[in-house]
């Protein structure tokens, strides 16, 4: 059971393109929702919020909030984030030689 429910999350992260737009973002250094909004093309407040949310729960970024005025929140990857992040790399390495491959 505990499979199914990893392949679950899985697919609820890599298989929704803003999870991995929000990861690729955060990994080069863009941590605040506002700068993510506008880097990230075509994604709403609310989905981001919603991505944001998710991502924090599966533990793959961590929310620091700072009590200023206006309020300040970063996200960072944390540990399992920088390794799925390696990870989604590595995929768009695999399909840019295979799609490098097509054209020879």
């Amino acid at each position: 059971m505990r499979t199914v429910n990893t392949y679950r999350k899985l697919e609820e992260v890599v298989g929704c393109k803003w999870s991995v737009s929000v990861l690729l973002a955060i990994g080069n250094g863009i941590n605040r929702p506002g700068a993510l909004e506008k880097h990230i093309d075509g994604i709403s407040t609310k989905v981001l919020s919603e991505r944001l949310r998710k991502l924090t729960a599966y533990r793959l970024l961590e929310k620091q909030s700072y009590p200023e005025v206006p309020p300040r929140t970063e996200y960072a990857l944390t540990p399992s984030g920088k390794e799925l992040l390696k990870i989604i790399l590595q995929i768009q390495n695999l399909d840019a030689e295979i799609e490098h491959g097509k054209t020879e």
